[in-house]
C-alpha cells in the first residue's frame, strides 16, 4: 500500500507559465516541458527525481515526456516515473500531459525496433504497465522506419487512439516531406497527427532548412496542422556554461551520453564562448538564451511556430535556471543578427541518419 503523499502542489503554479496551442488541436503545452531522457534512470537517486518533478509541476510544467527506452537501463525511467506518479501526482493526473514513444531499439529480436504495428502496440502496452497508466496523453512514433510501409505505422497510431490508450499521436525526427505525407494520411483517416518532435537548437538548425519540396520542417509541420516541440534545445548540454572552461568529469561528454568529446572541438568551444558573451549582454545564462531563441517569435506562425522546448534537468537548481528563461523571450533584431553571425552547425545532430533513412512514404 502506498503511503499518503505529503506533496501539495503550489497554489500559484499556473500564474507564470505560458501555454501554447499545439498546432490546430485543442491541446496546449507549457512553453517549457520536462524530458526524462536522462536523469530519471536507475543511475540517479529517486529522491532527486522526485524533487525535480515536484518543482517542475509547482512552476507550471504540466508536460512530462518519456520513451520506452529511457533509462538506464531501458524502461527504468518509465518505472521510476510511474512510482513517483503513484506516490505524488496521481490526484493531479488530469492536470498532466504524459507522453511516451517507440521506434528505437527496445528489446531483442526482430520486433523490438522500427514502426511495425506489432512493435508499436506491444511497446505502448509495456510502457503503460511500467507507468501504471491506462493511457498516455501523447504517443509518438520515435523515428522514421525505412522498412515498414508508412501506412502501417499510421494505421497503428490511428488504432491506438481508437483503443483509448493514447489521446493524441505524433511523430519524431521525421523530415519535412515525410511529415507532410504522414499528416495528410492521418487527416484522411480522421485521426490527425498533432505534434512533431525534432532536435532543434541555435547550433542545429536543420528544421529551418528547405527540404526536397522546398519547405522546411517547421513550415511543413505548421502548414499540416502540427505543433513542434523541440528536443535538445541546449544541444545535448553544449549550449550551457558547463563547457566554457573545459570538460567536467561528471558531464555528458565525459560519460559519452549523447555528447561525444569530438563535438567539443576548439571551433565549437570558441563559438559557445562568443554566444555566452551575447547571453551575458542580455543578462541571461547561455542556456537561458538558447531556450529563449528556440521559443522566439518567428515566421508566419509567430510564437506558435515552436509550441514547447523540451529540457532535461539533473537538479532543482538547474531546472529553476532553465525555467527562469521565461522572464525574457524577446530578441532585438541586432541580437538575432549577432547570434547568426557567431553560430554555425556544431555537428551534434546524432539523429540525422534516422531522419534521412526515409524522406517519402514510398
Amino acid at each position: 500500500m502506498v503511503p499518503m503523499s505529503s506533496y501539495v502542489p503550489a497554489s500559484d503554479r499556473y500564474t507564470s507559465m505560458p501555454y501554447r496551442r499545439v498546432g490546430r488541436s485543442g491541446l496546449k503545452l507549457p512553453a517549457i516541458s520536462l524530458g526524462l531522457w536522462h536523469n530519471f534512470g536507475d543511475d540517479k537517486p529517486l529522491e532527486t527525481q522526485r524533487a525535480i518533478l515536484r518543482r517542475a509541476f509547482d512552476r507550471g510544467v504540466t508536460h512530462f515526456d518519456l520513451a520506452n527506452n529511457y533509462g538506464p537501463p531501458a524502461g527504468s525511467a518509465e518505472i521510476n516515473f510511474g512510482r513517483l506518479l503513484k506516490e505524488d501526482f496521481l490526484p493531479y493526473r488530469d492536470e498532466l500531459i504524459i507522453s511516451s514513444k517507440a521506434g528505437w531499439d527496445m528489446w531483442e529480436g526482430p520486433y523490438g525496433f522500427g514502426g511495425s504495428r506489432k512493435y508499436l502496440m506491444a511497446s505502448l502496452d509495456q510502457s503503460l504497465e511500467r507507468m501504471g497508466l491506462d493511457y498516455v496523453d501523447i504517443f509518438y512514433h520515435h523515428r522514421p522506419d525505412p522498412d515498414t510501409p508508412l501506412e502501417e505505422t499510421m494505421y497503428a497510431l490511428r488504432d491506438i487512439v481508437a483503443s483509448g490508450k493514447a489521446l493524441y499521436v505524433g511523430i519524431s525526427s521525421y523530415g519535412p516531406e515525410l511529415t507532410a505525407e504522414a499528416a495528410q494520411f492521418m487527416a484522411e483517416e480522421g485521426c490527425p497527427l498533432i505534434i512533431n518532435q525534432p532536435s532543434y537548437s541555435i547550433v542545429n538548425r536543420w528544421v529551418e532548412e528547405p527540404g526536397e519540396d522546398g519547405d522546411s520542417l517547421l513550415t511543413a509541420a505548421a502548414d499540416s496542422g502540427l505543433g513542434t516541440i523541440a528536443f535538445s534545445p541546449l544541444a545535448q548540454g553544449l549550449l550551457t556554461d558547463r563547457y566554457l572552461g573545459g570538460v567536467p568529469a561528471d558531464s555528458r561528454a565525459a560519460a559519452a551520453k549523447s555528447l561525444s568529446g569530438d563535438m567539443l572541438s576548439e571551433e565549437n568551444l570558441t563559438m559557445i564562448s562568443r554566444l555566452n558573451d551575447i547571453a551575458q549582454e542580455r543578462e541571461q545564462s547561455l542556456a537561458q538564451m538558447a531556450l529563449a531563441w528556440v521559443l522566439r517569435e518567428q515566421g508566419e506562425y509567430g510564437v506558435e511556430t515552436v509550441t514547447s522546448a523540451l529540457i532535461g534537468a539533473s537538479s532543482v537548481a538547474q531546472l529553476d535556471e532553465n525555467l527562469d528563461t521565461l522572464d525574457n523571450l524577446e530578441f532585438s533584431t541586432a541580437e538575432l543578427k549577432a547570434i547568426d553571425d557567431v553560430a554555425r552547425d556544431a555537428g551534434i545532430n546524432i539523429w540525422a541518419d534516422a531522419t534521412a533513412s526515409r524522406r517519402h512514404a514510398d
